[in-house]
């Protein structure tokens, strides 16, 4: 172990389970940098310096690669397509820093410049969830580093109380305008409120006739869901099954690989524009199949489990849609109120009586 100088900046070389290291000093002071290797002797035998070795030597690069072929390949379709979406963005920009170089201020950064990009809060907040993962995982099970930059970072704001709904006439124009492959897909968003990902990766080994259900192996929220059929959805799937592809896709191209869910977004925003919707979105047909349900009765305890939400906060946003919840509060006030307008009225005799008296 010692030190060199490269460029008017002392350097130190060691070697550590027989692999020789360098690394810079960042100073062109001798006394300084013999202090510095002083301190690197120190953590070496106090086993500390090489914890943070490995951070500054691992690049985001290399991070998220592992973490895409290790993790998320093991994700819902959905949320794997979305890990990748993010790389778009987050490669080029932190590149081929170190995981010690990702620092809180850098993805602070990063924010500001996804929000000039007008890149919504929904996707930066996917962005940044996916570093947080990774970071995670990182140290955790792989041990490459100690901090997590993302634990001093705020996620953006999102409205999620947004609730746009189709009435049936309103679906039966965008049906109309659809291409006939997409209908029967947008009919199963429309009467299970599966998500757009899970019913174009969607095999017939998944479709129970027999049981009437859907078997949903890999959702958003990684928990196994089954999704009863009602009868329109049985006929359409008995139809729909008559030609079935060796890949066993439900809804396959003629080559037998399933639609992806970009392109069925785009076709569906195309034929909302012929049918004259405006502000409807694939992911609107699952708040129709809430909304229906609930304008119609069913609780919500019901609905969310249907919907897969592990949480009842997500499905609150449909509370409002059931005024007949409200009114039985409300109604509690009437119980007496027979009692109470007896009573008024019949003390509104007396003192018209006693009135006459006087």
């Amino acid at each position: 172990m010692g030190l060199f100088k490269r460029n008017r900046v002392w350097w130190m070389s060691f070697s550590y389970q027989g692999k020789q290291h360098q690394e810079s000093t960042q100073t062109a002071d001798k006394k300084l940098a013999e202090a510095i290797l002083g301190n690197v002797r120190r953590k070496i035998v106090e086993g500390r310096f090489f914890d943070t070795l490995e951070e500054k030597e691992r690049t985001f690069t290399e991070m998220m690669k592992r973490y895409i072929k290790e993790v998320s390949s093991r994700k819902a379709p959905g949320s794997y397509v979305r890990n990748q979406s993010s790389l778009k963005h987050l490669l080029p920009y932190f590149g081929e820093k170190t995981l010690a170089e990702v620092t809180s201020k850098l993805i602070s950064a990063y924010k500001v410049k996804r929000r000039e990009e007008r890149a919504t809060s929904g996707t930066i907040n996917n962005e940044l969830g996916t570093i947080r993962h990774a970071f995670n995982v990182a140290i955790k099970e792989w041990e490459w580093c100690r901090d997590n930059p993302m634990r001093k970072v705020s996620m953006e704001k999102v409205n999620n109380a947004r609730v746009r709904y189709l009435t049936d006439e309103e679906l039966n124009k965008v049906l109309q305008a659809c291409p006939y492959w997409l209908k029967p897909i947008v009919m199963v968003a429309r009467y299970t409120g599966i998500r757009r990902e899970n019913i174009v990766q969607l095999q017939w080994n998944q479709v129970d006739l027999f049981r009437k259900v859907i078997l949903l192996d890999h959702t958003k929220n990684g928990d196994r869901l089954g999704i009863p059929l009602c009868e329109r959805l049985v006929e359409l799937f008995k139809a729909h099954g008559k030609v079935r592809h060796l890949s066993g896709y439900v809804f396959a191209k003629p080559d037998g690989s399933p639609h992806k869910g970009d392109a069925v977004g785009h076709a569906f925003l195309r034929a909302c524009c012929r049918a004259g919707i405006s502000d409807f979105h694939f992911h609107d047909l699952r708040h129709t199949f809430a909304s229906c349900l609930v304008q119609r009765g069913v609780d919500l305890y019901r609905v969310q489990r249907l919907l897969g939400h592990k949480t009842a906060a997500m499905t609150q946003r449909y509370a409002h849609l059931s005024p007949e919840n409200l009114r039985e509060a409300i109604s509690v006030q009437d119980l007496n109120y027979d009692n109470f307008m007896t009573v008024a009225i019949n003390r509104q005799d007396m003192s018209g009586v006693s009135g006459l008296k006087n």
